[in-house]
């Protein structure tokens, strides 16, 4: 079989960009979800916020309510003391009255805890909103840029791809053929340079004899360890 180590080596270094690039653009979807997902999390810190002041309002209608509804029946009990006829009555109102008192005091006092807690989560809402703001200003930035990789990424493997269509004609139907079963066996990695008597794949020394060969570029020789195809490259290089 014919040796074109120039042909092949351009072939696998093209396979590798084709490669490389595919891997990049099959991982872009994830990366943009990614970036959803922050953006997301940043708008449901939010919203969180913002439902948080909603119970806070509702727990303060509640409690302003029963507020006024205990109120009611203070004075709706004071009223009565003008009209109970014995001692016992006007005692149990008394008790009622004292009661509802303590229960007004308790409602306030309740009342002012929620709304100091609603000014403290107006100041959670305003400042989650400007953290928010500024998370979906980087991350359209990220997706910006993500999405301009992509578009050279693709650019980039059209030019590959065609490159290699271009290339593929030049190289002997059989040599091809080797090179295709050995590229799906050894995962895309078919030529394996041979510097100072050893393989570099797979670091195995080549028998001096079989290195003259290498040299030469008459034929084709398979590294006899790892099953690459062998190609001579000084240290240098």
């Amino acid at each position: 079989m014919e040796a074109n180590f120039e042909n092949l080596i351009k072939l696998q270094k093209l396979d590798i960009e084709i490669r490389n690039t595919s891997v990049l653009l099959d991982d872009i979807p994830s990366q943009i979800e990614a970036i959803e997902k922050k953006s997301e999390e940043s708008l449901r810190i939010v919203q969180d916020a913002k439902d948080k002041l909603s119970r806070n309002q509702k727990k303060r209608r509640d409690l302003e309510s029963e507020l006024q509804v205990e109120k009611d029946k203070s004075v709706k009990y004071k009223r009565q003391l003008n009209e109970v006829k014995t001692n016992k009555e006007y005692s149990s109102l008394l008790k009622e009255i004292e009661d509802s008192n303590s229960r007004i005091d308790v409602l306030e006092e309740e009342i002012i805890g929620e709304m100091l807690s609603a000014d403290e989560i107006e100041r959670e809402i305003k400042s989650s909103i400007q953290k928010a703001d500024q998370i979906q200003v980087e991350l359209s930035k990220k997706k910006e840029a993500i999405f301009l990789e992509k578009e050279k990424a693709e650019t980039a493997l059209k030019n590959v791809k065609k490159e290699k269509e271009e290339l593929l004609p030049k190289i002997p139907s059989d040599l091809l053929k080797l090179y295709e079963q050995i590229s799906w066996k050894k995962d895309g990695i078919v030529l394996s340079p041979v510097t100072e008597e050893f393989c570099t794949m797979c670091h195995m020394r080549v028998r001096p004899q079989m290195v003259n060969e290498i040299i030469a570029e008459n034929q084709i020789i398979i590294c006899e360890n790892c099953g690459r195809i062998l190609y001579y490259q000084k240290k240098s290089e």
